[in-house]
């Protein structure tokens, strides 16, 4: 469970979704449901991924975040010694929901689509 204390520390103010987003890439990309999302590939590759923020919300004890999620995965090849297939990087895409609760700044990580 990941631990947004600048994201709720910026909770109402209107640079939130800018330090959410820096938060969010600041995760180790093993907290989020990346594998789960593929679309394209067999494996989330070791890269950089990017967020941005789509949605949020509330009520009294927790914030609501929808972001996307820009990635990228690799189809794996036999890795036999004929197998000339390079490995290649492919974009993927999903949808994030974080519930952060207020009190904690414990963080919630659940997939969309």
């Amino acid at each position: 469970m990941a631990r947004l204390t600048k994201s709720l520390d910026a909770w109402g103010m209107s640079n939130f979704k800018s330090v959410m987003k820096a938060e969010i890439e600041q995760l180790n990309a093993q907290c989020l449901p990346l594998q789960a999302g593929l679309s394209q590939g067999s494996y989330v590759s070791d890269g950089q991924f990017s967020a941005m923020i789509l949605d949020v919300s509330e009520n009294a004890e927790i914030i609501f975040a929808n972001a996307g999620i820009f990635y990228t995965s690799i189809i794996a090849g036999r890795n036999c010694a004929d197998d000339p297939s390079p490995i290649e990087e492919q974009t993927e895409y999903c949808e994030i929901q974080f519930e952060i609760n207020k009190e904690t700044a414990e963080a919630t990580v659940k997939l969309l689509s």
